[in-house]
């Protein structure tokens, strides 16, 4: 059977040498942990005898196994990665991705929805309710933000600056940004801190810091807003894949077609390139022809 140890020792590395986040060295673990599963179901019992053929062939069927161009471009990063660990450790000889293509990215934009339909679906959460209260404010701080869904959950008390309408976030790579809150998702944060938070917390059995819980009082976990989120948006009649990245993919957007500077956008997001962010250009470009087309008489 393989040895895992060089998955082991890997993972560390990546903890402790390069210092990356817990979700990031998470997504490296599963991308590498089904590569080993295929390993082993193609009885390899040693790092050598990985090939380049064995590789291309592992590609092949994560393609017909249905998985999206992004999701198959994310695990060659993984594996090309950890073979460059492998060689540079001594484990193997060879690295046989150098001789594997990188596949390329399918060019698809990125999914939003309107301001519309963002209104309506901030106003759908009871807010009668406790849960409801947390919801909305969830809701209100993703599309005031942008934050990704790791950022959220991990949001503790001391990030939040209400009066100075700033919150602190520690991104991908540890990197540190203060992100300005508008009035509505600064006055739903101070409602939800003073009046619902303390009532959730009264169900836990330990006191936490993060700021967003569920009703057992314990950290509203990623897999809980996805959740919830889609329910919303089920209510609210609103059509598609709705996911709180959407909502992030929407404040970008929707800043830019407002007029906000793209380098602006390019911090708040926390996008260390650029490039990162340009791909929302391309989306007011597309929104502008739709404009375009269905009001000028001529077109």
């Amino acid at each position: 059977m393989l040895d895992r140890n060089p998955l082991d020792e890997y993972l560390l590395f990546l903890i402790i040498e390069k210092g990356l986040a817990e979700n990031t060295v998470d997504s490296y673990k599963r991308d590498i942990e089904q590569y080993l599963l295929y390993l082993e179901k193609n009885q390899i019992k040693e790092w050598k005898e990985i090939d380049r053929y064995l590789l291309l062939n592992y590609f092949s069927d994560e393609k017909k196994a249905k998985k999206s161009d992004n999701t198959i471009i994310r695990m060659f990063s993984s594996l090309r990665k950890f073979h460059q660990f492998l060689k540079q450790e001594n484990i193997t000889d060879e690295d046989p991705m150098l001789f594997v293509k990188t596949p390329k990215k399918a060019e698809t934009l990125p999914k939003i929805i309107s301001m519309d339909h963002i209104e309506r679906l901030i106003q759908t959460p009871d807010t009668s309710k406790p849960i409801g209260v947390r919801d909305r404010t969830i809701l209100e701080v993703l599309y005031a933000t942008g934050l990704r869904i790791s950022e959220l959950t991990s949001l503790t008390v001391d990030d939040i600056h209400l009066s100075m309408k700033l919150i602190q976030v520690v991104g991908k790579g540890n990197k540190e940004r203060l992100i300005p809150i508008g009035e509505q998702a600064a006055k739903w944060l101070d409602y939800y801190l003073t009046t619902t938070r303390p009532l959730l917390m009264k169900k836990a059995v330990k006191e936490s810091p993060i700021i967003f819980l569920n009703a057992r009082g314990t950290p509203l976990t990623r897999q809980g807003i996805w959740k919830n989120l889609k329910q919303l948006a089920q209510t609210a009649g609103i059509s598609g894949n709705i996911s709180p990245h959407t909502l992030r993919h929407s404040f970008a957007t929707h800043l830019l077609e407002n007029g906000a500077d793209l380098r602006v956008v390019q911090e708040l997001l926390g996008h260390s390139d650029v490039s990162t962010t340009q791909i929302y250009t391309h989306i007011t470009k597309h929104r502008l022809k739709d404009i375009y087309s269905h009001y000028h008489p001529r077109a």
